[in-house]
């Protein structure tokens, strides 16, 4: 629906403060879209945040990419001032190289395989390199981060909607508040988040979860990571989902890959369980097609009445504080962070993790020393006693008054 992905985005659409003003582009709306766009255009003049996130939700979302424009900024609180548009004006081609920029080229070479169509080899050259400009301009002013393979194809849905310009801090924002658990030195708050599969599985369907239960679910890294951006082919069924998954806390990613799992309890069930290879292929691959719509009606049920703090196995409570998916445990709550706060949490989170890391290194390493140690001390008791019987006596002596000792403790008679 509307114009066609990637197209010129740099024009003057309007803002929200003039939401009337902004001209339509693309196919004619139908009615019922129309009073939608009207409520969400309104919603983004006022700030009314609550509304906006339950117009992303429901059917539709946010209708084209000219809204999307005004709503996706609004929601990632790119509006306001914060450190990003304290430094715009040092030339990010000027700061220090990123660690990661080779990394970032590579996965660029291979971006914009499904979408934009018909794209000539001219154009598909310009499209690249604008990508990989923003996630270096990003990466550059924000050197703590780390990329991650994927983060690539988020961006770059990112750069279709919003066009260069507006992609920049948009894509700060959404880094460091929403997916900052991906960018940090460590996989392993990334990870973290998938242990809260089994759980949400389990509280839906505890026989389905008991069926999964030795297939690990590291089959839904990929699709997480990339805010499923890496597996979802068509162009406006990805724009319509982060719609969705920009609105709405971030641990509702998960959410959503547990409801895709429980829908295709069916086809896992004829699976044995004792093949967990063969599972983990299927369940890495999502489903075609997907019905957006329903995903989303369904994931809310889901979310609505089994949130995060009544999951089983208390798999809540071991998340870090630190994480995003506590940071935005409420709706409105990355709107209204800045860059100063993510940075704050992603070095609160960096240093827990630096901890956990040297803690278990500690321990690997005592272990590894453990029998050796205990032979050792071992070794020192019977060096010290047999010097203790010669110096006593001789061995006789030595079992005579132990066992006079025994004797002793154990009738309560002196001897």
């Amino acid at each position: 629906m509307g114009q066609e992905p990637g197209a010129d985005r740099e024009a003057n659409f309007g803002s929200p403060k003039e939401p009337s003003k902004t001209p339509w582009q693309g196919n004619p709306l139908q009615e019922v879209q129309a009073r939608k766009v009207a409520s969400i255009l309104d919603s983004c003049n006022t700030g009314d945040l609550e509304s906006l996130i339950g117009l992303a939700t429901s059917e539709y979302g946010f209708v084209e990419d000219d809204v999307r424009r005004i709503a996706w900024p609004t929601l990632l609180g790119c509006n306001k001032g914060d450190s990003y548009h304290e430094d715009i004006c040092q030339d990010w081609r000027e700061m220090p190289r990123h660690k990661d920029e080779d990394q970032v080229k590579l996965d660029v070479n291979r971006s914009f395989i499904y979408y934009p169509e018909n794209m000539s080899e001219k154009e598909l050259e310009r499209r690249k390199g604008e990508l990989s400009d923003l996630i270096t301009e990003v990466l550059r002013r924000h050197p703590m981060l780390c990329y991650f393979q994927g983060y690539h194809d988020i961006v770059q849905v990112f750069l279709l909607v919003l066009g260069v310009k507006h992609s920049v801090p948009a894509v700060a924002h959404l880094s460091l508040l929403k997916i900052r658990d991906f960018m940090l030195p460590s996989l392993r708050p990334a990870l973290s988040h998938l242990r809260l599969l089994p759980s949400i599985i389990y509280a839906v369907d505890p026989g389905l979860c008991k069926h999964l239960s030795a297939t690990e679910p590291f089959f839904a890294l990929a699709a997480t990571l990339t805010l499923y951006a890496h597996d979802i082919q068509e162009y406006g069924d990805i724009a319509r989902l982060f719609d969705f998954l920009l609105a709405r806390e971030s641990v509702v990613s998960i959410y959503l890959f547990a409801v895709i799992v429980l829908q295709r309890k069916e086809e896992l069930l004829d699976i044995p369980d004792d093949e967990p290879e063969m599972l983990h292929s299927i369940l890495s691959k999502l489903p075609k097609p997907l019905n957006i719509e329903a995903l989303i009606s369904k994931t809310m049920d889901v979310y609505t009445y089994h949130p995060p703090e009544k999951l089983p196995f208390r798999v809540w409570h071991q998340v870090s504080s630190y994480s995003v998916l506590k940071t935005t445990r409420h709706q409105a709550q990355t709107a209204s962070q800045t860059l100063a706060d993510g940075a704050f949490y992603f070095k609160g989170q960096a240093a827990a993790l630096q901890r956990t890391e040297l803690r278990e290194e500690a321990l690997k390493t005592i272990q590894k020393y453990r029998k050796p140690a205990r032979a050792l001390g071992l070794a020192l008791c019977v060096g010290v006693l047999s010097w203790w019987i010669r110096r006593n006596g001789g061995i006789y002596s030595f079992l005579g008054s132990a066992l006079s000792r025994i004797w002793r403790g154990g009738t309560g008679i002196d001897a």
